[in-house]
C-alpha cells in the first residue's frame, strides 16, 4: 500500500510533528509532503523518508517567514502530485488537508484543530498584530476561510486530536470526526524522589497570547510564590517584563532541564485553553499534577482531585484560589503517572490502526456498489 502524509510545514518539533513521527512508525512506507522544512529543526525519524515541498519551499526565506505565505498555500496544497497512493493521511491544524486526492485513494484527516486564526481564534489573532496584518486580515482571512470550507469536501474521514476539536470540526465544518488523543512519550519522564520537590511551579510552553502567561505571571506576582517560565514565542521579551521577583522566565531549555523541572515542580500551571495540551501529560509522566483552566483539552486529560485541580475563570483571582486549594490537597505521584502512561504511543497506533481499517472497509464496500 502506497501511503502519503500531508503536513502543513516541518519548522519545529512541536504536537503536530510527533504525531507524523508516530504515524511514521505505523506507516514506515510513507512518503511526506509539506509546504517548508527547516531540515536542522525536524527529528531524523522525518527525515528518514522522502519529503516533498510545494512551491512555497523556494519562496524567500520560507522556513521563517512560512506564515505570511499563508494566503498562498491553498494554491499550493492543490499543486502537490499524489497520483499513485491507496492511502492520503493530513495532519491539519494548517492547510495540509486541501490537497486533491486521488479517486481511488483514502483521505484521512488528523485535525489537530480547524486553523485557529481563520475560526474559533481569529478575533484573538487579529487583535494581537500588527496594523497592517490588522488592515490585511479580513479580506484574506474571508478567501481562506471560503476555501478551508470547501477542502473539507476532499476529507473521507476526519480523526479529530481531542473531544474539545471534534466540537469545533463539528460546528466549522458539518462534519462529525472520531477523536483519537495524539501519543506522549510518558517513558522519556520519571518521577523525581520526594525529598527534591522543589518549591516552585512550573509552566511551560510558547509563549504566545492565548496559552495566557500573562494570567500566570500576574497570578504568582499577586501571591509572592515562585513560578518557573519555560519556553520561548513571540511574547518572551514582554514576559520577562512582566515577571516579578518571585518569576524566573528561563526561556527555551533543552529537555533534559526540561524533565528535571516537570519531575520536581510542585505543580504544573496550565492557564490557557488548547486544543488537547501535551504539555499537563508531559507533567503527569512526571509524577506532578496539574493546575489547570476549566476548559479544552485539559479536562479530556486532567481528573479532577486525582492528578490534579481545575479553576473556571481566567483570572487572577480564581487561579490563586485554585493553588491554595491545591496546596491543602495531597497527590500520589504513582497515580498519577499511571493515568498519563495510558496516553502513550502504544494506544495511539493502535487506534489509529483500528480507525483506518475500518474506513478501508467502509471504502471498500462502498466502490465495490458503484
Amino acid at each position: 500500500m502506497r501511503v502519503a502524509i500531508v503536513h502543513y510545514w516541518f519548522v519545529g518539533m512541536r504536537g503536530g510533528e510527533k504525531v507524523v513521527e508516530a504515524l511514521i512508525r505505523l506507516y514506515p512506507q510513507a512518503d511526506l509532503f509539506t509546504h517548508v522544512i527547516d531540515p536542522a529543526a525536524v527529528s531524523q525519524t522525518i527525515l528518514s523518508r522522502p519529503i516533498k515541498t510545494s512551491f512555497i519551499q523556494s519562496l524567500p526565506r520560507a522556513a521563517k517567514y512560512y506564515r505570511q505565505y499563508l494566503p498562498f498555500m491553498p494554491l499550493a496544497c492543490e499543486q502537490l502530485d499524489l497520483r499513485g497512493y491507496d492511502l492520503v493521511i493530513s495532519s491539519e491544524s494548517g492547510p495540509a488537508k486541501g490537497i486533491i486526492p486521488p479517486p481511488e485513494a483514502l483521505h484521512v484527516c488528523y485535525c489537530h484543530s480547524p486553523m485557529r486564526y481563520l475560526w474559533n481564534m481569529y478575533h484573538e489573532y487579529r487583535e494581537e498584530s500588527g496594523r497592517l496584518t490588522r488592515l490585511l486580515m479580513p479580506p484574506l482571512a474571508h478567501y481562506l476561510r471560503n476555501w478551508d470550507a470547501l477542502s473539507v469536501t476532499r476529507v473521507d474521514h476526519f480523526i479529530a486530536n481531542s473531544t474539545t476539536v471534534a466540537h469545533r470540526v463539528e460546528r466549522y465544518y458539518r462534519r462529525s470526526a472520531d477523536v483519537v488523543h495524539p501519543p506522549v512519550a510518558a517513558d522519556a519522564f520519571s518521577i523525581a524522589p520526594r525529598q527534591e520537590i522543589g518549591d516552585y511551579y512550573l509552566m511551560v510552553g510558547e509563549l504566545v497570547g492565548y496559552k495566557r502567561p500573562d494570567l500566570a505571571i500576574d497570578a504568582f506576582n499577586a501571591s509572592g510564590k515562585k513560578l518557573v517560565v519555560i519556553g520561548g514565542g513571540s511574547n518572551l521579551e514582554a514576559i520577562r517584563r512582566r515577571a516579578g521577583p518571585t518569576v524566573s522566565v528561563l526561556g527555551p531549555q533543552p529537555f533534559d532541564v526540561l524533565a528535571r523541572h516537570y519531575s520536581r515542580c510542585r505543580a504544573l500551571i496550565f492557564p490557557g485553553e488548547e486544543d488537547f495540551g501535551i504539555v499537563p501529560l508531559e507533567a503527569m509522566a512526571s509524577g506532578r499534577p496539574v493546575i489547570a483552566f476549566r476548559r479544552g483539552g485539559a479536562t479530556e486529560t486532567v481528573v479532577e482531585n486525582e492528578t490534579g485541580v481545575f479553576f473556571d475563570t481566567q483570572t487572577v483571582e480564581s487561579l490563586s484560589e485554585a493553588v491554595a486549594r491545591f496546596e491543602r490537597m495531597e497527590f500520589s505521584p504513582e497515580r498519577i503517572r499511571a493515568h498519563a502512561l495510558g496516553f502513550g504511543e502504544e494506544r495511539f497506533l493502535r487506534e489509529m490502526r483500528e480507525k483506518i481499517d475500518s474506513y478501508f472497509a467502509y471504502f471498500a464496500a462502498r466502490e465495490a456498489k458503484r
